[in-house]
């Protein structure tokens, strides 16, 4: 079984800076793509930043937040500044894995992580 694990959430101010990261855990042969995605109550989930040998960004947050990744550590970052309480969400990680044993890649999700962003 393959463990994604966020952490680095939290309550902050308008026009703060959090640093979130992700780390995959588990019977792990490669990762391809990793990405964080945002919920907020009442809406749908929706893509922030997904990056592999290139990055790719939701508009709302292009030249706030930057992704990267370590891959000799399996884990991904979301650095966030310049937040806006439109921010505030759980903020989930993903991952495209093949695992030891596996053929195909398959998605894994983390828990999430809470952001909040306060006026």
């Amino acid at each position: 079984q393959v463990q994604l694990v966020e952490s680095g959430g939290g309550l902050v101010q308008a026009g703060g800076s959090l640093r979130l990261s992700c780390t995959a855990s588990g019977s792990i042969s490669s990762i391809s793509v990793m990405g964080w995605y945002r919920q907020a109550p009442g809406k749908q989930r929706e893509l922030v930043a997904t990056i592999t040998g290139s990055t790719n960004y939701a508009d709302s947050v292009k030249g706030r937040f930057t992704i990267s990744r370590d891959n000799a550590k399996n884990t991904v970052y979301l650095q966030m500044n310049g937040l806006k309480p439109e921010d505030t969400a759980l903020y989930y990680c993903n991952a495209e894995v093949i695992t030891t044993t596996g053929w195909r890649s398959r998605i894994y999700w983390g828990q999430g992580t809470q952001v909040t962003v306060s006026s």
